[in-house]
């Protein structure tokens, strides 16, 4: 059973991702404990559920415990253990502290009693800084627009989730060093955010797609193979046998617009249908790609609709010992900076002599 509750009827009223994020309450046993209430969702190749949506959960279920005056300004999470998207989710908010200008609240998900996401989340006061204010911002580059009609394609048939997209080229994705590269897109949540989600429902949103292929940078920098030929390949972002023949079938212009495929994946993809082996490739195929930890400091958290266009760029520092280290910062169309995030996660390459488990 994927809900502790049958859920109800998809609300008309709501966006998808509103619908997707949705929580029930369990106030009969502890008004601090939630779950979810509509199935979550597992991502074809992964290991679990889709960390966005943890994220994005454990901050709705964090608002509901605060006051209306005070907002989000960071959020720590660690992945402690893979989700099952067959098996109910339970938030529990424990009430750290409630200050005159911060509170503290920290969040456990859990399931079958062992912790599989926990994250503590800082909320302030709203206009607590005063009338003088130290402020500056990295500014957002000069990007082309999203264009209509020209959003992400689905390999998995997922073109209809709870937000679109649109990759750009890699910055500097000829440079031999992958510290320079940029992966750049477009996001914004599907439909119209309704009104009764307020603020809260626009965090969520953000909070949800900025894990979308993040620690996926170090792979897309390195240009590493992400398509095994093995099938029931179970890493992170990885894609069977299955899909590879669908890829193989598709021409040049809709491989364009296929999610996280870049040049380099093209190219391969080309030569395979050429029929050169991948085998005389010799590019490094991943054989493990995990989120570890994942932070969002939020900036100007009223002043931003997350289904409207947002610009996200990405880039890495480090990557080393089977782990990498991968930061994004996030704009509205106008170019204000709503969000700033770092995450790191393990990255291992596949093995001779196999990879070993977590």
């Amino acid at each position: 059973m994927a809900t502790l509750i049958r859920p109800p009827p998809v609300n008309e009223n709501q966006s998808h991702i509103e619908n997707v994020l949705e929580l029930t309450e369990l106030t009969d046993i502890d008004p601090d404990l939630f779950t979810n209430t509509r199935p979550m969702w597992h991502p074809p190749g992964a290991r679990g559920i889709f960390g966005g949506a943890a994220i994005a959960q454990t901050l709705s279920a964090a608002q509901k415990t605060i006051p209306a005056d005070f907002t989000v300004h960071s959020m720590h999470c660690y992945f402690v253990l893979a989700g099952n998207a067959e098996i109910p989710i339970i938030y529990h908010v424990e009430r750290v502290r409630s200050g005159k200008s911060f509170a503290t609240r920290t969040v456990q998900a859990r399931q079958r009693g062992k912790v599989i996401f926990t994250t503590t989340m800082s909320f302030v006061r709203q206009n607590s800084g005063g009338e003088k204010l130290v402020e500056h911002t990295y500014p957002m580059p000069d990007v082309p627009d999203p264009e209509e009609g020209m959003d992400d394609l689905d390999t998995h048939g997922n073109d209809k989730g709870p937000f679109q997209s649109q990759r750009l080229e890699i910055l500097n994705d000829n440079s031999p060093f992958p510290h320079t590269k940029k992966c750049r897109q477009w996001m914004k949540a599907r439909g119209t955010i309704s009104p009764e989600g307020g603020h809260e429902a626009h965090l969520s949103a953000i909070a949800y797609m900025s894990d979308s292929y993040f620690i996926g940078t170090i792979a897309r920098v390195h240009k590493l193979w992400r398509y095994s030929t093995q099938r029931k390949n179970k890493s992170k972002s990885s894609i069977d046998e299955d899909v590879l023949k669908k890829l193989l079938a598709m021409d040049d212009a809709e491989l364009k617009r296929q999610k996280f495929l870049d040049e380099a994946d093209i190219k391969r993809i080309q030569r395979v249908r050429n029929g050169e082996s991948l085998r005389k490739d010799n590019t490094p195929e991943i054989g493990m790609m995990v989120s570890l930890d994942h932070t969002i400091y939020f900036h100007n958290p009223r002043n931003f609709r997350a289904d409207e266009w947002i610009f996200t760029e990405m880039e890495t520092t480090w990557a080393g010992d089977g782990r990498g280290l991968v930061f994004q910062r996030m704009y509205t169309r106008n170019g204000t900076l709503i969000a700033s995030c770092v995450q790191e996660g393990l990255v291992r390459l596949k093995q001779t002599d196999g990879t070993p488990k977590l």
